[in-house]
């Protein structure tokens, strides 16, 4: 399994689809090794999260450079030592200690994983060599007619993802129309493409069976972002306008209601929209924390807030199962004709407006907080269950056993 993400990398929830399949696969039949990347790549690390690491799991880890930090003279650096992704220097070492993985204890089938391009660089390399069957996961879209910005790296990108798709025995996404736009995209090979949705993981949460919902209080509600605010793909402009039109007319104040964003990695942003719709003694900036301190804090809010801009309709962000294990109320801000609204929907999830719509937001935000001394508006228990990582490693299993054989 070659993944960049893997602890202990310590941001956003990447790492949890790859470690928790390392973690359910023996229950399958399967043996994972691990090749990812060396700690000193990571932005933040933390070293506890080593200790999920199942005993006996092979994890090599190969030398690699941040350009942006590493290869950078007063904030400046050659684009070719970024691509196709800051992570680029991974390859060479990746190769080498992915041979090594590979003939101490061959493998039935090599396993990579996207958005780092590197990851199915190396894991493109290895297949070439050895003849093992390639598994290619695409966690987010590769490559759109507008992503990446820049041309050049937007070519590379098409380069690597059609290499992949036409030397991969299975490619598999995450949301049903990621997994439509590729089979339009390459029709020649549509039959080998897999859906494998993200989900969340029972045993983060059993240590937290004795936290209780909120209880009625007097105090403000809170609701909670937990993640990454990507300034394009969760545009928070006119959640901030709906904000402030709410202000303006006396509903919101400090006193009803407190907007939590945790590891926003976009602090200035939301702190400059804050100022200019009047509304910052309504937010809270908070720092990153440990991951079962995150899930603890989505059990604790009064409702949960997710975000997602019309331009990722195809994807869905993959804290968005961990909220729906919390059983929390959600506020979905999402394209109603996205995957992200479809799956809140499918879940009984009602409060849902368009990201892009001050005017939706304004109503859905004012109609979610008004419900909440109600206690309804749950997501549904069945579709929740159906929703764990283990679950979906049992469909991993399979599909590595088609790969395997066929």
């Amino acid at each position: 399994m070659i993944a960049f993400h893997f602890p202990p990398l310590a941001f956003g929830s990447g790492i949890q689809r790859t470690l928790r399949f390392v973690q359910h696969l023996p229950e399958a039949g399967w043996q994972p090794d691990v090749l990812s990347a060396a700690a000193r790549a990571y932005e933040q690390v933390d070293p506890r999260s080593l200790a999920e690491i199942p005993a006996g799991t092979r994890v090599a880890r190969a030398f690699a450079l941040d350009a942006r930090r590493d290869l950078s003279l007063w904030g400046r650096y050659f684009g070719w030592t970024a691509n196709p992704d800051r992570w680029a220097s991974w390859r060479l070492d990746g190769v080498r200690q992915g041979r090594g993985l590979i003939e101490a204890s061959p493998p039935q089938v090599i396993w990579s994983t996207y958005p780092i391009p590197t990851a199915h660089l190396i894991a493109a390399r290895l297949h070439r060599r050895t003849g093992i069957p390639w598994v290619a996961d695409f966690r987010d879209p590769m490559w759109q007619a507008d992503y990446p910005e820049d041309p050049g790296l937007r070519r590379s990108f098409a380069r690597i993802e059609r290499a992949t798709v036409e030397a991969a025995r299975f490619c598999v996404f995450t949301s049903p129309g990621a997994l439509r736009d590729y089979q339009e995209r390459y029709p020649f090979a549509a039959d080998r493409f897999v859906l494998i949705e993200n989900g969340y993981d029972e045993s983060s949460f059993a240590p937290l069976a004795g936290i209780a919902p909120p209880a009625a209080h007097a105090g403000p509600a809170l609701l909670l972002h937990s993640g990454v605010v990507y300034p394009s793909e969760r545009d928070p402009s006119q959640l901030f306008e709906a904000m402030g039109r709410l202000s303006r007319d006396g509903w919101l104040t400090p006193r009803r209601l407190r907007v939590r964003f945790r590891a926003s990695h976009h602090d200035a942003l939301l702190l400059r929209l804050a100022r200019a719709h009047g509304v910052e003694s309504c937010i809270e900036l908070a720092p990153a924390i440990p991951y079962g301190e995150a899930l603890r804090e989505m059990l604790q809010a009064d409702g949960l807030l997710v975000m997602q801009a019309a331009n990722c309709n195809s994807q869905i962000p993959a804290k968005l199962y961990e909220y729906l294990r919390a059983r929390r109320p959600i506020l979905g801000l999402a394209d109603p004709a996205g995957d992200t609204a479809a799956t809140l929907a499918k879940a009984g999830v009602t409060a849902i407006a368009p990201l892009d719509s001050a005017a939706a937001i304004e109503t859905a935000l004012r109609s979610f907080v008004d419900s909440l001394p109600a206690g309804g508006g749950l997501p549904d228990a069945a579709v929740v269950a159906a929703a764990s990582r283990a679950q979906r490693t049992r469909s991993l299993a399979g599909l590595l056993e088609r790969a395997a054989t066929g």
